[in-house]
C-alpha cells in the first residue's frame, strides 16, 4: 500500500461560492452534514469574506452555527482579515484559511492590492492566530497560468509560499486556478517551491479545465505532496471561463488514489451520496471575486 493521502473537501465553500443563485444556509447545511459522514480529515465550510465581495458566502456564521460536527472532522473557514478571523473563531472553526497570489495582476483583481500589500494584512491575522493556538492554511493563487499575465514563473509562486510558511502559515495550499496547467509545468513549479517549502507543508488545489488534474496531482504525488483539495460532484465553474468544467470533483479524485494504492480513509459510498445532493445544488458558474 502507498502512502496514505488526505483529501480536503473545499466544495461547500470553493464550490458554492460560484454559484449564480444565492443557496439556502439550509441547504449548505445539508450538504457540509452529508460530507461529513465521508469522514474527511478537513472540510472547508465558509467563508467569512466581506458578503458585499462574495454574497453567496453572506452565512457562514448561520451554516457553521447549524452544522453536525463529526468526530475527527476540522471545519475550516476563509478568513481575509481580521474581523474575518474573529467570526470564525466565533463560529467554531477548527481552521482558518487565508489567500494570495502567485501574481500582483491577480492580486489586484481579485484582492484590490499587491501580494507584498495583502501578505502585510495577514500579518495581524497571523499573530492572532499563533497567539488563540489557531492554525492557518494560506493559498496561493495562478501557480502555473494568471488571466492578467500569463505563465507564472515558479520562483515567483515559490517566493509567496516561503513567505506564507514565515509568516505563521501550517500549510500552503498551491491553487492551479484556470486549469491550464500541463504536468510538466506543474513538475517545474513544485521543484521551485520544494526548496523553500517542505512537501509535508504543502496542498495541491488543482483544477480540471483542461482534464489534466488527475495528471497533475499524479506529479505532485511524485513530489512527495500527500494533502489534495477537491470539490464533492466537481462544484465550481472555472472563474474565467464560465460553463466549464472547473475544480476537481473529489468521487474522482478518490477513485484515482485507491486505483494508486493511496489509503485516504474515505467511505466511498457516503461520498457518492454526498455528490448526488451536491448536483442538485449546480447552477451555472459566474465570475468569483476570491477564487483559490
Amino acid at each position: 500500500m502507498a502512502d496514505a493521502v488526505e483529501v480536503v473537501e473545499v466544495g461547500p465553500r470553493d464550490g458554492l461560492q460560484n454559484e449564480k443563485d444565492t443557496i439556502p444556509a439550509a441547504r449548505k447545511v445539508a450538504l457540509v452534514d452529508a460530507l461529513s459522514e465521508v469522514e474527511f480529515r478537513r472540510i472547508e465550510a465558509a467563508s467569512f469574506v466581506s458578503p458585499r465581495w462574495v454574497p453567496q458566502m453572506a452565512d457562514g456564521a448561520e451554516v457553521m452555527a447549524a452544522i453536525r460536527r463529526a468526530p475527527g472532522t476540522r471545519y475550516m473557514t476563509l478568513t481575509p482579515n481580521l474581523r474575518g478571523l474573529e467570526a470564525a473563531r466565533a463560529a467554531r472553526a477548527d481552521w482558518a484559511a487565508v489567500f494570495t497570489s502567485a501574481t500582483d495582476g491577480f492580486a489586484r483583481a481579485n484582492l484590490n492590492c499587491t501580494i507584498a500589500e495583502s501578505l502585510d494584512r495577514f500579518a495581524p491575522i497571523m499573530e492572532a492566530a499563533r497567539e488563540a493556538g489557531f492554525p492557518v492554511r494560506g493559498y496561493v493563487s495562478v501557480v502555473t497560468d494568471c488571466p492578467y499575465e500569463g505563465a507564472v514563473a515558479p520562483a515567483a509562486v515559490a517566493r509567496v509560499a516561503a513567505q506564507l510558511l514565515a509568516l505563521g502559515c501550517a500549510e500552503v495550499a498551491l491553487g492551479e486556478t484556470l486549469g491550464r496547467g500541463t504536468p510538466e509545468r506543474v513538475d517545474a513549479m513544485l521543484q521551485a517551491v520544494l526548496e523553500e517549502v517542505p512537501p509535508e507543508r504543502l496542498a495541491g488545489h488543482f483544477h480540471d479545465t483542461s482534464g489534466q488534474a488527475l495528471l497533475n496531482v499524479e506529479v505532485a504525488l511524485s513530489r512527495g505532496l500527500r494533502v489534495f483539495d477537491a470539490s464533492v460532484a466537481g462544484l465550481g465553474g472555472c472563474p474565467y471561463a464560465p460553463g466549464a468544467a472547473g475544480n476537481l470533483a473529489t468521487e474522482d479524485l478518490a477513485d484515482r488514489l485507491a486505483a494508486l494504492g493511496h489509503a485516504t480513509g474515505l467511505d466511498r459510498e457516503a461520498l457518492s451520496r454526498a455528490a448526488a445532493l451536491a448536483r442538485t445544488l449546480r447552477k451555472d458558474a459566474r465570475v468569483p471575486h476570491h477564487p483559490a
